[in-house]
Parts: C-alpha cells; structure tokens; sequence
C-alpha cells in the first residue's frame, strides 16, 4: 500500500507508485490535497468520503494518518505485506519528523503492526525523482526479501543524483535543529493581524552519524524510528521528584 502527504496527483506518490507496480500489487490511499505538517493527525469531527481515480487509486478528505487508518480498518479487503509513504518533496531530517505527514503515514502502519517505510527526497520540486524512485524500489525488494524479524518504521531521505548506488546508503540516528525563526507578521485586509510560522530553526546536530550529516554528504539516510516516547533515563528522576510532594 502507497501513501503520501503532498495529495494523490504529486509527482513523488505517482512515480513510486507507478515504478513499485513493477515488483507488486500496489494500493494507492492518499489525501485529497496537500497536508504537509499534519504529522499524525486523526479526523474525529467528520465523516471522511473516499473516491476513486481512474486508475483506480484512493483518495480521502483527511490526512495521511486517515488514511492508512481507513485503509487498514475497513477500507481494504486484504491485509497489506508493506506500507510505503512518499515520495515526499523535501526533507524530513530530524525534528522534521515529529511533524511530516509523509513519516506519519508510515507510522500509522507500523501502529497495526506492518512493516513500512516513508521516503522522502532532501530538496523541493523534485529534482532527479526517477534516480530517487529507483533507489526507493530497490529498497522496498530488499525488504520484501529480506525482512526485518519484527515490523520496522523507517525513514530515508534521499538527496537529489542522476544515480544512486547500494554503497550510499547509511544508516543514521536523526539529528537536531535549533529552535524555529520567529514567526511573519502581516494583516489581512480587515487589518487583523494574521500569523506565518517561521523558518525552520539551523542544525545544530549534524555529526556523521545523523541524518543532516549523511545527506549533506550526498548520502541517503536510513533512519530506523519507534515509537516508545518514554525518557528511560529520567524515571527514577521523576519518581524522586513526585516524592518531594510527600515530604
């Protein structure tokens, strides 16, 4: 099954799509419209509507995290082996991730238990997309014949090539960015004020093991994800400081 979070007629979902029906039986689910940033957003004040294309793709007014979960919650009649989301246009490098809908799409497959896999290309209007969708299908057969011994999430972003070759693969943790630029003040022609949010803030994590660092370098960054967002190493600390109150 293939989503994204650009909307069903971008360039990056169409051409992964089209390349991995070559290998597989391919499922499109995705939104009606762009919905960069809705990280993993569920819809629970509508009723969602679903329609097909000619082709026979799937599209809903919701988000990506609507739809994998219509998909694989009454939408579908089988099961889906993988699911794959993207190709994103632009990165999803560090704290990225906590917001893409690209990555969110995958995430809400890994949450029913399938393996999946978000990819995402490091720059805007999707430069060199067929070397990138190559490389994302390679990626997805090597999954399909070699899988991981329990369900993955991961997230690759790949920089623009002409080529990519197995060799620039490099396994990353995620890096950080500083905090985000202040937000754009303007009005509308009421005169109220209305709000842009700002630029993302500069990396300042970018050491070869992470994401920024490979990319940087030309490299795509594999970045296994989960999703367990417990501080392990602050529990004792935080039972320690809940005591305090019985003191």
């Amino acid at each position: 099954m293939v989503s994204n979070d650009d909307g069903y007629n971008a360039e990056g979902v169409q051409a992964l799509a089209q390349a991995l029906r070559g290998i597989a039986e391919v499922t499109v689910v995705a939104p009606e419209v762009n919905h960069s940033g809705a990280s993993n957003s569920l819809t629970l004040n509508r009723p969602l509507s679903v329609r097909r294309t000619a082709a026979g793709d799937y599209y809903l007014n919701g988000t990506p995290s609507d739809c994998v979960h219509v998909a694989l919650t009454g939408l579908l009649d089988f099961r889906p082996d993988l699911v794959v989301s993207g190709i994103n246009n632009g990165a999803n490098l560090g704290e990225d991730t906590l917001y893409s809908g690209t990555v969110a799409a995958a995430t809400e497959g890994f949450l029913f238990g399938i393996p999946s896999i978000a990819f995402s290309l490091t720059e805007k209007n999707w430069p060199e997309l067929e070397a990138a969708t190559k490389i994302a299908v390679d990626i997805v057969k090597h999954q399909l014949a070699n899988p991981f011994p329990a369900p993955v999430l991961l997230s690759v972003n790949i920089p623009p090539r002409p080529e990519h070759l197995w060799s620039s693969l490099r396994v990353t943790r995620l890096g950080r960015r500083h905090p985000s630029q202040p937000v754009v003040k303007s009005s509308n022609p009421a005169g109220e004020p209305i709000y842009w949010i700002g630029m993302v803030g500069e990396v300042a994590d970018f050491g070869d093991d992470t994401d920024f660092g490979a990319t940087s370098q030309g490299l795509i960054s594999i970045t296994p994800l989960q999703l367990d967002l417990t501080h392990y190493k602050q529990l004792n600390q935080a039972r320690s400081w809940v005591e305090l109150s019985n003191a």
